[in-house]
């Protein structure tokens, strides 16, 4: 989910070391390389995957029961405390909004919305202020973050919510495409994106995935991978933390606002 292609060789390289220790643990299937192509909700769904990373959002709902949940990744991002991740509200530099008040007629730009940063988090801030009424002028979806800070920065929109650890990324990455723009306000925060295997993944091989994931986080080689890809570990997570997500929405129809417009 965070495969920008100036970072595609430290994630090359952070599975390599995953990748090394699974067949060290005997796990069968491990394939030497990322699968980047291919429609994401077919490669979630696929009985055979090992490992992934998914959104929340569909994780409760287009997946619920058809995948299991082995970690959740720490990100070293504003916005990120511990395993929680939050959205950016972004804005152009110049945009004289001053909170999310002043989003009312304006044009809103979304990755997709069966997004949980670009949709759901910024669905639950707007609710309370849309009292059942329209809020967004237009509403474009994008079918990416990066689209989305592209069509906000040229003026083809003007808000997005930017999941925290992608603006971080993109801050420092492409410092161009972000220099224009500001941040409005944060969401509330919910669990980050989950790292996911098959729901048919058996406990002994679900073991040796958190294994793996434990020591790539722990080793020294892969300092500069971790920091490159702002990862500061993993976590396992209870069994109901990402029922805050469908909270949220479930919090947003009830005040009258279920779709973001």
């Amino acid at each position: 989910m965070y495969d920008l292609p100036e970072l595609e060789a430290a994630n090359d390289a952070l599975w390599a070391a995953i990748a090394e220790r699974l067949v060290a643990l005997h796990v069968e299937g491990v394939p030497h390389r990322l699968t980047r192509r291919g429609a994401l909700e077919a490669i979630w769904a696929d009985p055979q995957l090992l490992l992934a990373q998914t959104c929340g959002y569909p994780l409760m709902t287009l997946l619920s029961g058809q995948v299991r949940v082995v970690a959740t990744p720490r990100y070293e991002a504003p916005g990120c405390d511990g395993a929680l991740y939050r959205s950016a509200v972004v804005v152009r530099a110049s945009d004289p909004a001053t909170d999310l008040a002043d989003l009312r007629g304006r044009r809103l730009a979304v990755n997709d919305l069966a997004s949980n940063s670009g949709m759901n988090l910024l669905r639950a801030e707007i609710a309370p202020l849309a009292r059942g009424a329209p809020v967004f002028a237009a509403v474009t979806i994008t079918g990416a973050h990066t689209a989305s800070v592209e069509a906000v920065a040229t003026g083809e929109a003007d808000v997005a919510a930017i999941d925290g650890v992608t603006w971080a990324h993109l801050q420092r990455q492409r410092p161009n495409a972000t220099q224009g723009l500001r941040v409005l306000s944060w969401t509330r925060a919910t669990p980050g994106l989950p790292l996911i295997a098959a729901g048919t993944t058996d406990d002994a091989v679900l073991a040796s995935l958190r294994q793996a994931l434990a020591e790539v986080a722990a080793d020294p080689a892969l300092a500069g991978v971790r920091a490159e890809l702002m990862l500061d570990g993993f976590e396992t997570l209870p069994g109901d933390a990402y029922e805050a997500i469908l909270t949220l929405e479930r919090d947003a129809v009830a005040q009258g606002y279920p779709t973001l417009a």
